[in-house]
């Protein structure tokens, strides 16, 4: 068999249709191919862009051009590798640059690619196709609904999230609990229906001159779909099959349609539905004997006189939530008049999720639950964006584009099956003088609050300008500057008084008048870019930003990256840039509680007096420096390669910090206007904490991406790709409070500098024959390392070496390693018709879970993996069926 070799530029081919097209041909009714936009060549994970430049200023980007594509007939289909590339633009504003001429590592990720990885989530897809991309392995509480990423070894909150070159806005949706992603409200990629992402374009290097002063770790940059025609439907469904649970369901639709003979409008829509996934685990209370001196405590089967035998397996906190979401998004251009056309973006999505919390024993609350209840976290959100503009290709020879988007979101978070024990109790007082006061009354207590509503909104205007020139008839360069306004608005309203009063409901303490409030700022900015053509084969590029907050103050930010293309087979570049990051509204103003069975935890606001007593300081903005360098090969026709190191110091980096327990910790949450149930609690499982510019890290690591397509004439095509992404972070400060006292403890800096994996690599082979194609992708998951807590189990006698008890310390930590993982993902596609597509597939096929945690330091025997490690997820084995329908 004779192999025919075939060039690739790193990117994802639809493989769903023999002969195998790439993502820019659709295939029409009568079999014959229809080029959309984005041209692409083949590859099984990563792309570089063809398409819309990921590296060009959000107003300025070509991808949300208002004039629809026309439809344009070809002879026969569009091959892997055959695509005719287009000239764009990455990481500069620059145009008439082919892909491969990327002066920053630009990666694409097509939304076959996003679709073959078998997951229904945008984040959980992302992870399982792209190498420096992971999430936690499971989120606590209503933050496990939000599908926020990290990137590079960095939170959330240091990512850039774009749709079609605009900011998005960020989600209202804390994660309020302790770990690697504490404090982030980063941008919810689920807010976007899967059905109307073309492709992801992921900017992977500081890009804070070009994109705004957040961008540290990098930019994901979403381009939804602007066909004018078409009409496309897919429905697919899953189990977490070893489990018997977990069962999943996605419904998606979109299509196009004209607007005149100038004007598209693209719709889509997703319908997602998935059960709880419950992980197993047993109780210690429940299991009728425990260690010597272990300070276990509650309700024992055959221990108690006179219990009830419940089931060991009751406490289902480790878990996934249920969630039900539907989602809109409107795509839409219109030509006005001759150089000038009217674009537009509108997104809506509203979730209903329901987390479970920690197992409470029949005797916790006997006169309503006898047999004692989980509580559920409830989240009621509505999320909604809108993008208005207009573009035009000639003021004073400046390309031009105006816009403004505003986007918010809102979530209501509840309580569900749940009671306030305080307003039980005998102490209970309708006496407004009493500390026990209860407004609703005492000896009863509803089984439903609201806890809390919180608001989140952006509204971002835009002016942007470009124009190409020749300095002195010799060296071309690329102008591009413009400005931006942006207003940010954070809102907290107090739940109802049963959810915080006397200690709060059960399982989620709502918040009270003390923590409502109403926060905004202004951001103004202006950024100028310069991109230069010195010689042939070298590019040169310099970029400036201003930003103002009303807040924090200015800052201005720089970059200059570089090209340099050797000969045709070798290419080298690098870039050097500054990035700042304010510290968000719900960073500074946020407060949470937590009650567990025998502990509480409470986060305070930093710009509170409670936190201030603890040794809390305002918050400043994060400071980074960032330098990358690479090259790009090509040493066999067909055979790319990509490698590049990077190095971010992150200067004041705002992380969980100044924990306190015991007597301490009290003291602070009831300096916030709250009172626990301290006759049911362990005092030391009692702890306060504050958000703080608490470290100074340095993220090294390296990048590289391979790839190789064989044709063979007769028997299909095969395209193998690899990428793999070393990361390590490293604590070089750790800051200390207004009483000298440092602020980070060994737990904190593991979440911000082992959770990450150390190493991650993705091998994929895609094999497509006639109508079957047949993805196998192996990833392998570095090892991360976590300082874990001791808990009930551990014994009380124990001392910890720094002083005080070695239970529930909060200086002495077991150190817990998950060993590295490989995940197998397996999928077959069959072609039964032109219009129909079925795909079935099993992730992780052998069930492969992440290691378990040692008893003594598992709390209550219910959390047997370590829920802050960003390796691989709890969930194990997940198998799937997918049906595709086009016309």
């Amino acid at each position: 068999m004779r192999v025919k070799r075939r060039f690739s530029l790193l990117v994802t081919t639809v493989c769903t249709v023999a002969p195998c097209l790439t993502a820019e041909a659709a295939t029409s009714a009568s079999g014959k191919t229809t080029p959309a936009r984005h041209h692409v060549t083949a590859h099984s994970g990563t792309a570089h862009t063809t398409g819309t430049p990921a590296g060009v200023r959000p107003a300025a980007t070509v991808s949300a051009a208002p004039v629809a594509r026309k439809t344009v007939r070809k002879s026969g289909p569009v091959y892997a590798g055959e695509a005719e590339t287009i000239n764009v633009t990455t990481g500069t504003h620059s145009t008439n640059r082919k892909a491969r001429q990327s002066t920053s590592p630009v990666t694409v990720v097509s939304a076959a690619t996003l679709k073959r990885s078998g997951m229904m989530n945008v984040a959980d897809a992302l992870t399982r196709t792209y190498a420096s991309i992971n999430v936690q392995a499971m989120g606590a509480d209503s933050a496990a609904l939000t599908s926020s990423i990290q990137m590079r070894g960095l939170g959330p909150n240091e990512v850039l999230v774009l749709v079609d070159g605009k900011r998005r806005h960020n989600t209202a949706n804390i994660t309020a609990d302790a770990g690697p992603q504490f404090g982030s409200t980063g941008a919810d990629l689920n807010t976007i229906p899967a059905s109307a992402i073309d492709h992801i374009e992921v900017l992977e290097d500081g890009a804070a001159a070009m994109y705004g002063s957040d961008a540290i770790a990098g930019v994901v940059n979403i381009i939804t779909k602007k066909q004018d025609h078409g009409l496309h439907m897919s429905a697919q469904t899953g189990a977490n099959a070893y489990n018997g649970d977990g069962w999943q369901y996605q419904l998606n639709a979109d299509g196009g349609l004209k607007l005149g003979q100038d004007g598209y409008m693209h719709i889509s829509a997703q319908m997602y539905h998935t059960d709880h996934m419950v992980v197993g685990a047993h109780d210690h209370r429940l299991l009728g004997s425990w260690p010597t001196n272990a300070t276990t405590t509650g309700y024992y089967n055959g221990v108690v006189p006179g219990a009830m035998n419940v089931p060991s397996d009751s406490n289902k906190i480790m878990s996934t939530p249920e969630e039900t979401r539907e989602s809109l998004a409107i795509d839409f251009g219109k030509k006005i008049t001759d150089g000038i056309n009217f674009y537009g973006l509108i997104t809506y999505m509203h979730r209903h999720g329901e987390a479970y919390e920690n197992y409470r024993t029949p005797n916790i609350a006997p006169s309503m639950y006898p047999a004692g209840f989980s509580p559920l976290e409830t989240s009621e959100e509505n999320d909604y964006a809108a993008t208005l503009g207009l573009k035009g290709d000639n003021f004073f020879g400046f390309d031009w584009d105006l816009s403004t988007t505003y986007g918010a979101d809102g979530n209501k978070i509840g309580n569900k099956n749940t009671a306030n024990t305080g307003m039980l109790a005998s102490t209970c007082s309708t006496d407004p003088t009493s500390s026990y006061y209860s407004t609703d009354g005492c000896g009863w207590s509803p089984n439903t609050t609201r806890a809390e509503t919180y608001r989140m909104a952006q509204w971002t205007n835009n002016l942007d300008f470009r124009r190409n020139f020749n300095i002195a008839h010799v060296v071309p360069m690329t102008l591009a500057f413009g400005g931006e306004h942006r207003l940010e608005t954070y809102e907290i309203k107090a739940g109802t008084p049963p959810s915080y009063e006397l200690g709060g409901t059960q399982g989620y303490a709502g918040l009270g008048p003390n923590s409502a409030g109403n926060w905004s700022r202004d951001i103004w900015a202006a950024y100028v870019d310069g991109d230069f053509h010195p010689l042939k084969h070298w590019d040169l590029d310099f970029a400036g930003r201003f930003e103002h907050y009303t807040d924090v103050g200015n800052t201005v930010n720089g970059k200059v990256s570089s090209r340099y293309d050797i000969n045709r087979f070798i290419s080298v570049r690098g870039t050097i840039s500054t990035g700042f990051r304010a510290p968000t509204l719900a960073e500074q103003h946020y407060s949470a509680m937590n009650v567990s069975p025998t502990g509480a935890s409470g986060l305070l606001p930093v710009s509170s007096t409670a936190a201030q007593v603890l040794g809390a300081s305002p918050l400043k903005p994060e400071r980074s420096v960032s330098e990358s360098g690479g090259i790009v090969l090509e040493p066999v026709r067909g055979f790319h390669v990509e490698a590049d190191v990077y190095q971010i110091n992150l200067r004041d980096r705002i992380v969980g910090g100044g924990t306190v327990k015991g007597d301490a910790a009290v003291s602070a949450i009831e300096a916030m206007g709250y009172t626990l149930p301290l006759n049911s609690m362990n005092v030391q499982d009692v702890s306060a904490y504050y958000m703080t510019n608490g470290a100074s890290t340095r993220t090294q690591g390296l990048d590289i991406k391979a790839d190789y397509t064989f044709r063979f004439e007769r028997a299909g095509n095969l395209t193998l790709s690899m990428a793999l992404d070393l990361n390590r972070t490293r604590l070089h400060h750790n800051g200390t409070d207004s009483k000298g006292q440092q602020l980070l403890n060994a737990q904190n800096i593991g979440y911000i500098t082992t959770a990450y994996p150390r190493s991650k690599i993705i091998l994929n082979a895609l094999y497509t024959y006639r109508n079957w194609d047949f993805n196998v992708r192996q990833t392998r998951y570095g090892e991360t390392t976590s300082m874990l807590t001791y808990y009930d189990w551990t014994d009380k006698t124990l001392p910890c070496a720094s002083g005080g008890k070695l239970a529930y310390s909060n200086s002495c930590f077991a150190q817990f390693k998950n060993s590295p993982r490989w995940l197998t993902d397996i999928e077959i596609g069959y072609r039964f018709s032109p219009r129909w597509h079925l795909a079935v597939g099993v992730n992780n096929l052998l069930n492969v879970r992440p290691r378990r945690v040692p008893q003594i330091n598992n709390s209550r025997g219910a959390q047997i993996y370590d829920q802050f490690s960003l390796q691989v997820p709890i969930t194990g084995g997940y198998y799937y069926g997918r049906l595709d329908a086009s016309f």
